[in-house]
C-alpha cells in the first residue's frame, strides 16, 4: 500500500505556484532583452558567429570604358557565446504545511526578479562600452541633447527601430523640458505587452524606455541604439527544477538558464551620460 505524508500534494502544490510565478515575472520583468536583437543556440551548438558586411561605393561609368576596380564584402564577424546563471530557494516541509499558496507566489517573484534582473543589468553593462558617448556629468537631459543623440544614430546610418534606454531621473528632466507625459503609442517594432511598463514617451519617432537598475547619480549611463546594435543569444531558457532533501526536510528549487549579452555594432549606438540626481518634489 503506497503511503501518503501530509506534505505531499501540498509541496507539489507550491512547486507549481512557484515555478508559474517566476516564468511569468522573469519574462515581464526582463524587458532590455526585447529591445535588442535575439538569438538562440540550437541543440549541439557552442557559438554563434554573426557576419556584418560593410558598405559598398558606386562610381560614375563612362561609356566604352572597362571597370577597372572592383568593390570589396568588407565582412566583419561576431562570435556569440552563453554561460549558466542561476539561484536556488529551499522550501522546507513545515513552511509549505503552515504557509498560504501566497507566499509561494512571492517566492517566484523573487525568483524571476532576481534572474530578469541579471539579464537587465548585463545588457546594461553594454552601453558603457559604446563609442560614440554623449552628455556630461552633472548634466540635465532636455530635447535639445536628445534630439542631438538621435541625429548623430542617423548619421551613423543605424538601421530602425531605435529606443532610448535611461534611468527614471534622467527622464524626469527631459519630460519637464518638453513637457509630455506618456500618451503616445509605443513605436513599431517592440512589444507592448512585455515593454508597456517600462516605457515612458516617443520623442521624434523613439521609444524612450525607464530602467531603475541603471545606476543613479551625477553620471548615470543609458543609451540611445538600434535594435541591431546588441544581441541577446540563449541556448536555455529559464527552467525550473525541484529535488528534494529528506534528512533538510525540504525541497530545493533551482532556476537555471544560459545566455549571453554582446555589442553587435558599435556605430549602432550611442552611450548618454546625464544627471539621475533625486529631483526635488517641493521646489517650483
Amino acid at each position: 500500500m503506497a503511503t501518503q505524508t501530509a506534505t505531499t500534494g501540498q509541496l507539489a502544490n507550491a512547486q507549481a505556484i512557484v515555478i508559474a510565478e517566476a516564468l511569468y515575472t522573469m519574462e515581464h520583468n526582463a524587458p532590455y532583452k526585447n529591445l535588442v536583437t535575439q538569438f538562440t543556440l540550437g541543440s549541439g551548438e557552442k557559438q554563434l558567429t554573426v557576419p556584418k558586411v560593410g558598405q559598398m561605393t558606386a562610381a560614375a561609368l563612362v561609356d566604352g570604358t572597362d571597370m577597372t576596380s572592383s568593390a570589396a564584402i568588407g565582412m566583419a564577424t561576431t562570435d556569440l557565446t552563453t554561460a549558466e546563471v542561476g539561484l536556488k530557494v529551499i522550501l522546507t516541509d513545515k513552511l509549505v504545511r503552515q504557509e498560504k499558496p501566497e507566499m509561494f507566489r512571492v517566492v517566484g517573484r523573487q525568483m524571476g526578479d532576481a534572474m530578469s534582473r541579471k539579464i537587465d543589468t548585463d545588457i546594461i553593462a553594454l552601453f558603457d562600452g559604446l563609442s560614440n558617448a554623449y552628455g556630461a556629468s552633472a548634466a540635465k537631459l532636455n530635447f535639445r541633447s536628445f534630439a542631438a543623440c538621435a541625429s548623430i544614430l542617423r548619421t551613423l546610418k543605424a538601421p530602425r527601430p531605435y529606443a532610448c534606454v535611461l534611468h527614471p531621473y534622467v527622464i524626469y528632466w527631459l519630460m519637464r523640458d518638453v513637457a509630455k507625459v506618456g500618451s503616445y503609442p509605443i513605436p513599431n517594432g517592440f512589444s507592448e505587452e512585455l515593454l508597456r511598463d517600462f516605457w515612458a514617451i516617443t520623442l521624434d519617432g523613439i521609444g524612450v524606455f525607464d530602467d531603475g537598475n541603471i545606476s543613479s547619480g551625477a553620471g548615470s549611463k543609458g543609451a540611445m541604439f538600434s535594435k541591431d546594435a546588441f544581441a541577446f543569444i540563449q541556448s536555455k531558457t529559464p527552467n525550473v527544477e525541484q529535488e528534494r532533501d529528506a534528512s533538510l526536510r525540504a525541497t530545493e528549487v533551482v532556476m537555471v538558464s544560459d545566455y549571453g549579452a554582446f555589442e553587435l555594432d558599435d556605430t549602432y549606438g550611442v552611450e548618454m551620460q546625464y544627471t539621475a540626481a533625486v529631483p526635488s518634489t517641493t521646489s517650483t
